[in-house]
């Protein structure tokens, strides 16, 4: 990893400027994204076969949707609105798990399984030798850009600080996810409104912590720190910087969203279409995981450098005290 003087040299960056950094990185060398390119491959092939089975669940939830809620309307004179949607939710949910139970487990075994171990692979060659071109060295070639990263650091610690990073983001998305599935308007009162603050309370700390939990991934790979240690040491480090990293987070989230939504677009209007969207959505989503790497690789830097210089001026302050006899 870089040494703390490599660190020291360094500029003090905002958002703009770690982003702009990032991207001097990754364009550096167009032998940087080749290899890149080639390491990614086996991630794209994964990716590209769970977003496949994720458009086929969608668009079976999206048709027992509507037919629910059509058998609703036609079953009742007069339903309501609240009532047609409960109804037609219970009915969306009893055909979803009959029908499209086997794609739900399918798809979690290749993501768990397969996508999630080549996504931290990745993670570790990205950031190493993304630290490696930000510290002023040369880019090695493809073997040692993929070997060279598991003899310096090993899998097992990364991987135990991914993990501990994969069940936190987990359990924060469930309750997102159990918040949004409670009603919300004025059918339901003042008190309905609470669930919305909280949903929005809870996804600005689920941006914030992801940063921090990112920043632990980035440790783990340039220090010896694992686990929650690596991401106890990613909080302390980024305390004066919660909000570039909740920026950086949401930069991100935005970018995945606003692919994801473009691709279902061209899903919804031909089969032909939404399938050459579906390999540019998940080409891009590739691409842009190796700058978010960069991007945290370089973030975790500048709040180290932060770290450091609050470290000197706290010496320095003690060492010019007078001394008391």
């Amino acid at each position: 990893m870089m040494d703390t003087s490599c660190i020291m040299s360094k500029d003090r960056l905002e958002f703009v400027g770690i982003l702009r950094e990032a991207l001097r990185i990754c364009t550096a060398s167009p032998r940087f994204l080749i290899l890149a390119f080639l390491a990614s491959f086996p991630l794209f092939c994964s990716l590209l076969l769970n977003e496949l089975l994720l458009q086929r669940m969608f668009l079976h939830t999206a048709h027992f949707a509507f037919d629910g809620a059509f058998e609703c309307i036609a079953s009742s004179s007069s339903p309501g609105i609240q009532r047609c949607f409960f109804l037609g939710l219970k009915s969306v949910l009893k055909r979803w798990v009959g029908e499209a139970s086997r794609e739900v487990v399918l798809m979690s075994a290749l993501y768990f399984v397969i996508v999630i171990p080549l996504d931290l692979l990745n993670t570790i060659v990205f950031v190493h030798n993304a630290s490696a071109i930000y510290g002023g060295e040369n880019l090695p070639n493809l073997r040692d850009f993929l070997v060279q990263p598991f003899k310096r650091i090993g899998f097992r610690g990364p991987l135990v600080t991914f993990m501990y990073a994969l069940v936190l983001s987990c359990l924060t998305l469930l309750g997102l996810v159990s918040l949004a599935s409670n009603p919300v308007g004025p059918s339901v009162g003042p008190v309905g409104v609470i669930p919305g603050v909280l949903f929005v309370a809870l996804f600005a700390k689920y941006m914030e912590w992801s940063a921090i939990w990112n920043t632990g991934v980035v440790i783990s790979i340039l220090e010896e720190k694992h686990g929650y240690i690596a991401l106890g040491v990613a909080a302390y480090l980024s305390r004066g910087s919660k909000r570039k990293g909740f920026a950086l987070m949401l930069a991100f989230f935005i970018w995945r969203l606003a692919l994801r939504l473009s691709c279902l677009y061209f899903v919804g209007h031909s089969e032909e279409s939404g399938f050459v969207a579906t390999i540019v959505q998940v080409y891009l989503v590739c691409l842009g995981n190796v700058v978010k790497w960069s991007v945290f690789m370089v973030y975790y830097c500048d709040c180290k450098k932060r770290f450091l210089e609050k470290k000197i001026d706290v010496e320095e302050g003690k060492a010019t005290q007078p001394v008391k006899s």
